[in-house]
């Protein structure tokens, strides 16, 4: 079974585009015999975050003595990346085994995204996981990953407007979607929120019987309740302390950098504090998977033989708004800005808040046309603000490196697939066709 061939299938399928509905994926696993029902699940949505939480939470589980699974999207570099056993990224055979399996004629016709969750949960249960850390794919109700009947826990990490064709045009209708994973007599751990949205996944978890909801207090008006459950984070520096319960402080220093790291770390340690009757003692190694956790293309920095490169997978308005308070007292001089985003994502007000940070700017798609998505020209961006036109991603960070100074930071931003073709042409990493599914 050849991972080429198998991979050009999958890729074939992206002509159907995103489709939400459980019909097709309960359908298709139910030929499969179920193999989400071979080990438990932690299930965590969110705008932004929810990768670098589902990746602190894995971690903590790993340390812990726990086999997991680790199933997120889209992929840096390699499709392999999306399925991960104990911290590893599928091996070429395996993965074209499930895939293979997933693909095969007598399931219903599956989208992309509805293929490689069939494809984590063969690997799941055939590599004898024992929990899947599982990120939605698109909002919570009707993505593929919802199969789940009876999550360990589950999170909702953050609600921006992103996505706004698929599930709403406000912040409520929104998390009314993301807080669709929430479950009956599972616990449900929620990060900050506008008010709006904390009072709509309220609304949905009390109908679903989620138990207990716990919201991460970080001190701001949010619209929680009162006598809600809450976890409360303090926050100082590149360190935070979460309360759990009362009497029970845990110290959060994320190797993740950036203050919004902060609250997905205590998302995270909250939602190990809820497993503590499954995994006894698994609390003694919050702090430490926490410190140990790495998500790469998040404000990732690679140093070069001429200037440090900070990749970060901003990609909408919260995540760029997050990168700008990380860079805030830069010099603008000593900053070069790589840029590309999808024609689908609020460019402009993303380019207005970033550009002025960077003296010398550089533009470049950061995808070719797929699955309806289309990047936005790099010149429509250099006529907003001044900047040079590159064709892909490796002529922009390399005409970057030229023209920056030593020691001087090139950031690349606006896009999660800009992120990784830069980042396979600075680590000299083999690289898959970018896909947005």
């Amino acid at each position: 079974m050849n991972r080429n061939d198998e991979l050009a299938r999958l890729l074939a399928l992206s002509r159907r585009g995103a489709r939400l509905g459980l019909d097709r994926i309960e359908e298709a696993l139910a030929l499969l015999d179920e193999p989400q029902r071979a080990f438990r699940v932690i299930h965590v949505a969110g705008t932004n975050g929810k990768g670098s939480v589902a990746s602190m939470v894995e971690t903590i589980l790993r340390r812990h003595g726990v086999r997991t699974g680790l199933y997120t999207s889209p992929h840096l570099c390699r499709f392999n990346e999306r399925i991960q056993i104990n911290g590893v990224a599928l091996d070429d055979d395996t993965f074209a085994e499930v895939l293979a399996t997933a693909m095969v004629e007598e399931l219903p016709p599956l989208s992309l995204f509805e293929t490689m969750t069939a494809a984590a949960f063969l690997a799941f249960a055939r590599q004898h996981v024992e929990v899947a850390v599982v990120e939605v794919g698109l909002g919570g109700r009707l993505d593929a990953t919802n199969v789940i009947d009876a999550p360990l826990a589950t999170a909702i990490t953050s609600i921006g407007l992103d996505h706004t064709r698929f599930l709403g045009t406000d912040l409520a209708s929104i998390a009314r979607e993301k807080a669709g994973i929430s479950k009956r007599g599972a616990p449900l751990v929620v990060g900050p929120l506008e008010a709006s949205a904390t009072r709509a996944v309220a609304i949905v978890a009390a109908a679903h019987g989620a138990h207990p909801v716990v919201w991460l207090d970080d001190g701001e008006p949010r619209g929680i309740e009162a006598g809600a459950r809450r976890a409360k984070l303090t926050q100082g520096g590149a360190a935070a302390i979460v309360r759990l319960d009362e009497g029970v402080d845990v110290t959060l220093r994320p190797s993740l950098a950036g203050r919004h790291q902060l609250a997905n770390a205590g998302v995270a340690a909250t939602v190990v504090w809820q497993l503590r009757d499954v995994f006894p003692g698994i609390e003694q190694h919050i702090e430490a998977g926490i410190a140990e956790a790495r998500w790469p293309g998040r404000m990732e920095r690679i140093e070069t033989a001429n200037a440090v490169v900070l990749l970060d997978c901003a990609h909408n308005s919260e995540g760029i708004a997050s990168l700008c308070a990380y860079l805030a007292g830069v010099d603008r001089a000593r900053m070069s800005l790589v840029f590309g985003a999808i024609d689908e994502k609020p460019y402009g007000p993303m380019l207005d808040a970033i550009a002025p940070l960077a003296l010398k700017r550089h533009y470049c798609r950061p995808i070719d046309p797929v699955a309806g998505r289309r990047a936005v020209e790099p010149a429509s961006l250099a006529a907003a603000h001044a900047g040079r036109t590159h064709a892909r991603p490796e002529d922009a960070i390399r005409a970057a490196l030229d023209d920056a100074a030593p020691g001087e930071l090139v950031v690349v931003t606006g896009s999660i697939f800009l992120v990784g073709a830069v980042r396979a042409e600075l680590l000299g990493l083999e690289r898959d066709v970018a896909m947005p599914l």
